[in-house]
């Protein structure tokens, strides 16, 4: 899945998965992320696994990045799992650094 990439993609390229130490954007979590007038950003993003145990630190890594922002006053991640995430949401890189192929 192809995202639009915009300053708040790259911010977010900070915020890393600590057990497989690739970024969220490029393991492929990142759906889309957008800004409202009321200055509220919304973050859709999938996780690798349902229940996953690091959802809170990656939430909070995600809210700390964005909120630095000048036109972001809140952050809210939207959570879904359709369209669930298989190994071909990782970028190329993602793909190299893990060693698949």
């Amino acid at each position: 899945m192809e995202i639009k990439r915009n300053k708040y993609i790259d911010a977010l390229e900070s915020v890393i998965d600590p057990e497989l130490y690739i970024d969220i954007v490029n393991l492929g979590l990142i759906y889309r992320v957008e800004v409202d007038d009321n200055k509220q950003c919304v973050v859709t993003m999938t996780l690798t696994i349902m229940g996953c145990p690091l959802s809170d630190y990656l939430f909070d890594q995600i809210k700390e990045q964005l909120i630095g922002f000048e036109e972001i006053d809140d952050v809210k991640v939207n959570l879904i799992f359709e369209p669930a995430w298989t190994i071909d949401n990782m970028s190329r890189e993602a793909r190299l650094q893990l060693g698949i192929h």
